[in-house]
């Protein structure tokens, strides 16, 4: 069965730190598809970020590009297997130079944290109890 992608492009101000801080957090980059004005970022089989600079960025719009920092462009969630990878990788991304952003999310069977990357980018990180989705 086919296994859809998503690649979540992203403009970055400093690439080299952006690398430095994704591959902190425990993914990989491919150099296939990197270079001086791109990374590659693989959260998994099925989820890349494509961290792009910013004037690179740009010649795929001709939308002014948001300013992460300042205002909400996207809100990018990732599943996590328990509680404690949601603290673990959170926590991480906070040593790493990430900013923590939001409240931690309790309803018992569904726990989540958030951080802003370094160009203000936020990322929810949310584990969900399996047997609260099952029908």
């Amino acid at each position: 069965m086919y296994q859809q992608m998503i690649f979540v492009n992203l403009p970055v101000s400093d690439l080299d730190a952006a690398k430095k801080f994704f591959t902190g957090l425990g993914y990989s980059i491919n150099p296939q598809f990197s270079d001086e004005n791109a990374a590659s970022v693989v959260i998994s089989d099925t989820i890349v970020a494509m961290l792009l600079t910013k004037p690179f960025y740009a010649t795929f719009t001709d939308k002014e590009i948001a300013d992460a920092t300042k205002s909400s462009e996207v809100l990018i969630a990732l599943s996590a297997e328990s509680r404690e990878k949601v603290d673990e990788l959170v926590d991480r991304a906070l040593s790493l130079g990430g900013t923590s952003t939001g409240k931690t999310q309790d309803l018992g069977f569904m726990y989540g944290r958030s951080f802003d990357d370094l160009d203000g980018h936020t990322w929810e990180v949310i584990w969900m109890d399996p047997s609260a989705i099952e029908s």
